[in-house]
């Protein structure tokens, strides 16, 4: 049994210099302090090649990002699967394409998902839309009473 055979992790993507793309950060920040100690967090501009080692350690992970689709409960929690994406950069990876990496360089898949939280203004500037916002609350109320709740 290795020391990371019960952990999650927590990647928060997005710029809080974007607008409401910084709702990953934003979730990491109004949750962090009260995550179990089996709990992780990372925060992330975007996903690089090099994450796919840091999820090879984790049995469970979730991917946190802003998202251009408005959800009706204001956020969307999805399985994420491997799949190998391919794009001109490896500076900036997909969820799913670092999965797949993690499978293939380090023969591990942990139970992976992407929280997508619902924004809807994303200019230069700091600061939360009040939809976002309210989107944020949501997905904060949810990931505690579904998520958090369950391994506690």
């Amino acid at each position: 049994m290795s020391a990371y055979d019960n952990k999650i992790l927590i990647i928060g993507i997005g710029n809080c210099g974007r607008a409401d793309d910084g709702l990953g950060w934003a979730f990491i920040d109004q949750i962090k302090d009260g995550l179990p100690k089996n709990f992780d967090y990372e925060y992330r501009y975007h996903l690089q090649v090099e994450d796919a080692e840091l999820i090879s350690h984790y049995a469970e992970v979730y991917f946190i990002d802003a998202d251009i689709n408005q959800w009706s409960q204001g956020f969307n929690l999805r399985t994420c699967q491997p799949k190998a994406i391919h794009n001109f950069s490896t500076h900036e990876l997909a969820p799913e394409a670092v999965l797949h990496l993690t499978r293939m360089v380090y023969n591990k898949l942990p139970k992976a998902y992407i929280l997508g939280i619902s924004g809807v203004n994303f200019p230069l500037e700091t600061g939360l839309s009040n939809e976002a916002e309210d989107n944020l609350a949501h997905a904060l109320n949810f990931f505690n009473e579904k998520i958090l709740n369950l391994v506690i």
